[in-house]
């Protein structure tokens, strides 16, 4: 095993610091759960036992290395005139406020016969290392010294931080309910189906329902509508007009659909050809469209009653919402009769324009309508 030194913090000054304590840490206790040696570990010959032991249990494990490189540290001391002593403390498996206690409990006890000064940190990683304000309410640290495995440090990062999501999405109730949730359902749906003999027919529901669930995700959709159904006034309009207008909009399917001419739909079986005729999709949009634009109109409508009545300053934006709805409707009609009646492209030109200055004017007033506003409440305070 290689192993490296991270070095000195501070230089140990005798005059300072002559009697040291050199500490090898151990919060998560693998030199108890594993070698079976009970802490504090005091001395050199019995912390080469210990490193002996846990390297023989665990020949992977970093913390036989820290101690060892504690050792060495003491003998380094030692062979330059320091008093020192060596020890090696242990915290708790699962870490915590119990591991740190355990930890300065330790330490005080070899304080009680070896009076130190000072001391001199070993660990093997940011964890070890977070116990160091704890030993520094009994002891001045004068030195830390950082153990290294060749290879293995940023393999360490990446499995501490690989550790760390994989926890926030199993017990973060924010996150687990979509990467857990989801899944278990669509497993449990699946099982289910697998053992009444519907294996095809619930493929096509499993994958519908993760499609929606990533949609859901990726849009934010289920966060507006929490926001949007919360039980305040607001929230009720919200709701309302939203759920008005998704009906609006998928009511002006069927109303599209009836708009059609029913003689253009059998005198052509192809489907592809049904869809891609533009006299059939000129109709459908004709009649689709009210319904549809009303639809949108009554949701950007609701959000802009909410944000009024509850005194958001969102006005501008809600309102620029309404206006350019309104301005794109007769580009949009205006496109129905190039499809319908074969009118030229350029037709589309005036209403497009029409709307572009309407939107372009509105926006205009509205913000210098905003910024008199503020002007005036700066004014005013």
């Amino acid at each position: 095993m290689s192993q490296q030194s991270d070095k000195v913090e501070k230089d140990v000054n005798a005059s300072a610091a002559n009697r040291l304590l050199v500490i090898c840490i151990d919060r998560d206790n693998d030199v108890g759960e594993k070698a079976r040696i009970a802490t504090p570990v005091i001395g050199r010959d019995a912390c080469i036992e210990a490193a002996q032991r846990l390297a023989l249990e665990d020949p992977e494990d970093a913390d036989s290395n820290s101690i060892f490189a504690a050792i060495k540290t003491y003998e380094d001391l030692i062979s330059k005139g320091y008093q020192v002593e060596v020890i090696t403390v242990a915290g708790v498996k699962d870490r915590g406020v119990q591991a740190d206690e355990k930890i300065l409990a330790e330490t005080r006890k070899v304080l009680e016969n070896f009076s130190a000064n000072g001391a001199v940190i070993v660990s093997d990683g940011e964890d070890d290392e977070s116990v160091i304000p704890v030993i520094q309410n009994v002891l001045p640290v004068v030195s830390v010294q950082r153990v290294v495995m060749k290879v293995s440090r940023s393999v360490e990062y990446s499995y501490a931080v690989f550790g760390k999501y994989l926890k926030m999405l199993a017990y973060d109730s924010k996150y687990s309910k979509f990467f857990l949730g989801v899944p278990g359902i669509l497993l449990l749906i699946g099982g289910i189906a697998t053992a009444f003999g519907y294996t095809a027919e619930i493929f096509a529901v499993l994958v519908s329902i993760l499609g929606g669930a990533f949609l859901i995700r990726a849009f934010d959709i289920d966060r507006a509508l929490s926001n949007w159904s919360k039980p305040t006034p607001m929230g009720f309009i919200r709701m309302f007009t939203m759920v008005a207008g998704i009906l609006l909009i998928l009511s002006s399917v069927p109303a599209g659909i009836n708009s059609v001419d029913s003689e253009l739909i059998e005198a052509d079986t192809q489907l592809i050809s049904k869809i891609t005729d533009k006299m059939i999709i000129g109709q459908f949009v004709v009649g689709a469209l009210p319904i549809l634009w009303i639809g949108m109109g009554a949701i950007f409508a609701g959000t802009l009653l909410s944000n009024w009545i509850g005194g958001i300053p969102r006005q501008i934006s809600d309102s620029l919402r309404i206006i350019v709805l309104i301005s794109l409707y007769p580009t949009v009609a205006q496109f129905t009769n190039i499809m319908i009646y074969e009118e030229s492209s350029f037709t589309l030109i005036p209403p497009l324009l029409g709307g572009l200055a309407a939107t372009l004017i509105s926006a205009t007033i509205l913000f210098k309508k905003y910024r008199k506003h503020k002007n005036q409440e700066m004014i005013s305070d």
